[in-house]
């Protein structure tokens, strides 16, 4: 494992500190945007414009379009020349797409964890998800999501991969944003349960078991996800045509 890796803390932040402890600003705009993001209340295809973003948080115009930037490169805004930010809208095939990802990569870092899980890495596992579920009895969505999401990364920093850490950042990322939109609120409920199911499968060294409950994990929040993106689509005509109907002439 590089040095870099020794050093991820199970946790991992969304924010760095400069020099003198404090939050650089691109750092505190980016997570402001991203809690933004996460906490579901921008629906697909919402425009984020600049000016409004940094009158909002008291920035440069300039830092707004820097973390406009990241979070595109994150798969989490989309970018479209002389036009500017928009909340994805991603397809159904899309999604399917990051999550059959999702499933092959954790296939193969369940199977290297099973049963070789230390006490250590045990105490950083519940301690996270004694942490969600303090985020759920409080409310707090977006954190619930994000914690979500990290639980997956604390997996993927305990299996000594820089090079596979990475990779499952840019998948969690994306797949976070598609819980925020398209997940009920009800169903954020539902990770930290099926996370300590995982954490037990893993230490009872069953790989066949670890497996299974890992993958059902990943295909009911699919099922969820993509439901509820069908759903908001399917509301989203009946409001158009609706309208058109009133349209004069029709």
């Amino acid at each position: 494992m590089s040095a870099s890796s020794r050093r991820l803390a199970p946790h991992i932040p969304s924010e760095e500190p400069v020099a003198d402890g404090t939050v650089s600003v691109d750092e505190r705009v980016y997570e402001a945007v991203s809690r933004a993001l996460l906490s579901g209340k921008l629906r697909p295809g919402t425009p984020l414009r600049e000016r409004a973003l940094a009158e909002a948080l008291g920035c440069t115009r300039g830092a707004v379009r820097k973390v406009f930037t990241r979070l595109g490169a994150e798969k989490r805004l989309v970018l479209e020349h002389n036009r500017g930010a928009f909340v994805p809208n991603p397809t159904v095939e899309e999604m399917r797409s990051i999550y059959r990802a999702r499933r092959i990569v954790e296939a193969g870092l369940v199977t290297s964890l099973c049963g070789q899980l230390n006490a250590v890495q045990t105490e950083a596992l519940q301690r996270h998800v004694q942490a969600e579920y303090q985020a759920m009895e409080e409310g707090r969505r977006a954190d619930s999501i994000r914690l979500a999401g990290e639980f997956h990364l604390v997996l993927a920093h305990m299996a000594g991969s820089d090079e596979l850490l990475s990779y499952m950042q840019r998948l969690v990322r994306t797949t976070e944003l598609y819980k925020a939109l398209f997940d009920s609120v009800a169903a954020t409920a539902c990770a930290p349960r099926e996370h300590q199911e995982i954490i037990n499968a893993l230490l009872g060294g069953a790989r066949d078991k670890a497996l299974a409950v890992a993958m059902a994990h990943l295909d009911e929040l699919e099922q969820r996800v993509i439901h509820g993106a069908v759903a908001e689509r399917e509301v989203d005509l009946v409001s158009l045509l609706a309208g058109s109907s009133s349209t004069p002439g029709c």
